[in-house]
């Protein structure tokens, strides 16, 4: 049996740092963070994007899937809504995987926190603060394990899914 794991967030909450750190926790693991699926310049979004990178996410995790190498699949996306969720996992082939759909969440101040820094490191633009903030509340109406990050090192976020994948 393989692991899927589908890792959501809002901008900014430390998906991408903590999956990095999963990946090196488990055995013969991968790791898809989705903005890699279109990350261009300039950065447009409409129909024909969004199509573009679900059929990009769908092809590279149905590809992880094949590979007899590959155990543990890791991927991580901003996922603010059940059917961005539920339109990924219909289009993979799921035959013996275990599927742990997860929600990083945490207090707005300590969001707030972490993307000004990245904007005062020039990592981020300002607008992402707002946007972010705003999708926060939307992950409490996924169908997800939510795991509040707001006190956790990335390692103990790590460690925290890491658990809840080998109790299984």
């Amino acid at each position: 049996m393989k692991n899927l794991m589908l890792i959501g967030g809002t901008m900014g909450v430390g998906k991408t740092t903590t999956c990095q750190q999963l990946k090196y926790k488990l055995t013969n693991s991968v790791f898809l963070d989705g903005d890699w699926c279109w990350d261009m310049h300039p950065f447009i979004v409409n129909d024909e994007t969004k199509r573009m990178v679900m059929n990009n996410i769908i092809y590279q995790l149905n590809q992880f899937i094949k590979c007899s190498a590959i155990e543990n699949i890791i991927f991580c996306w901003v996922m603010h809504e059940q059917s961005i969720i539920d339109e990924i996992l219909s289009r993979l082939d799921l035959t013996d995987c275990h599927v742990y759909c997860i929600s990083l969440v945490c207090q707005s101040s300590i969001l707030t926190e972490r993307i000004q820094k990245d904007i005062d490191l020039g990592i981020r633009k300002q607008e992402v603060l707002s946007k972010s903030l705003e999708r926060m509340d939307m992950y409490e109406n996924l169908q997800t394990i939510k795991i509040d990050v707001s006190s956790l090192s990335v390692e103990e976020a790590a460690d925290m899914i890491f658990a809840l994948i080998k109790q299984d």
